[in-house]
């Protein structure tokens, strides 16, 4: 069913990398125009800019699964491109999402370039300092802002465990012509008009990334799996979803929404994700979501195995022990011997 949309079209590849570079690259330029005239129209147009670095991102992350031209040296190129331009470190990043892809929704291989998701079992099992920690990983200003901006600005500019020597070369690649580029920058418009231009958008970029991605595995009925029971097609129709966006907002993402059609086939170019939909009435049994209410997925901490669904905490100590504060309180209460109740009566 897939092999027929399997391929790149090199004509709508191109024309797809003019119209998002060229925007880009417009809209930078005028955001430092603008500078003179107004820091704040300035900040306006960068964060106008998101739709065209979602695309270079999109560009990069088709690359990266070979889909997007048939040529290797055509496909780095552009991906390493695309990588400077968004902050990321183009074959590293590549390996851990192929990674993403490979174990997607499997209990037993979690941990690479996914959103790092406990079971009701591990989490019963932890310390309490330990589910101190998850609750913080998976506290949504850290898990949408702070995690991303750690990930995207500081993690990617080091070695990772399974890097090798082609990843290396990138990354070091990536990270002196960002040095360059950034340092030039700053001396020609100075520092403060580098984060005016570039902070927000990267920001932005960072949060709005991580949200698309949490949405499309987070939610009720999410699909995990042990090894010996995860199945590539089940964790592909059942643990990614169809985020319906408006049409718009579907282009500035690649189409990306159609997740679950992408997993099964990473082959397939951006550009015929719709036509793959559209023509196969298979393809319809799936999760289908909206933006917002994927938003409501961030209260889901946690995998139970027993119910086969995804659960917020109030919903696990509802059901397997205390409530929520109740566990903070005794917790809180170990931290600080003062503020038990017989100390506090006694002063």
């Amino acid at each position: 069913m897939v092999r027929p949309y399997s391929f790149p079209d090199a004509k709508r590849s191109w024309w797809q990398v003019a119209n998002t570079l060229v925007p880009l690259f417009t809209l930078l330029y005028a955001s430092y125009k603008c500078l003179a005239l107004s820091p704040l129209l300035s900040i306006a147009i960068s964060c106008l800019n998101l739709i065209f670095f979602m695309r270079a991102f999109i560009l990069l992350h088709d690359c990266g699964h070979g889909s997007l031209f048939r040529e290797k040296w055509i496909r780095t190129s552009l991906g390493t491109l695309c990588g400077i331009l968004t902050f990321t470190p183009y074959k590293q990043w590549s390996r851990e999402h192929a990674g993403h892809h490979a174990k997607s929704g499997n209990l037993d291989k979690r941990g690479l370039g996914d959103m790092w998701t406990l079971t009701t079992e591990e989490y019963s099992r932890m310390s309490a300092t330990q589910k101190l920690g998850y609750h913080l990983y998976r506290f949504p200003p850290i898990t949408f802002i702070l995690g991303p901006f750690y990930l995207f600005q500081l993690r990617f500019r080091f070695r990772q465990r399974f890097d090798g020597a082609e990843e290396d070369r990138n990354r070091y690649l990536t990270n002196a012509i960002l040095f360059l580029l950034i340092s030039a920058l700053c001396l020609h418009f100075g520092w403060k008009a580098f984060l005016i231009v570039h902070l927000p958008i990267i920001l932005l970029f960072n949060t709005v990334s991580t949200l698309m991605f949490f949405v499309q595995h987070q939610y009720e009925d999410a699909y995990w799996k042990p090894d010996n029971e995860w199945n590539y097609f089940e964790a592909s129709m059942k643990g990614s979803s169809y985020l319906k966006l408006p049409k718009f907002f579907q282009w500035a993402t690649g189409n990306i929404g159609l997740h679950h059609i992408h997993h099964l086939s990473h082959q397939i170019p951006n550009y015929k994700l719709q036509a793959a939909y559209d023509e196969n009435e298979l393809f319809h049994r799936c999760k289908e979501i909206t933006f917002f209410k994927g938003l409501k997925g961030m209260r889901l901490k946690l995998w139970d195995p027993k119910s086969q669904e995804m659960i917020s905490f109030r919903e696990y100590y509802s059901r397997y022990g205390s409530t929520a504060s109740d566990w903070l309180t005794k917790n809180y209460q170990r931290a600080f011997p003062w503020l038990r109740p017989s100390n506090v009566a006694e002063g």
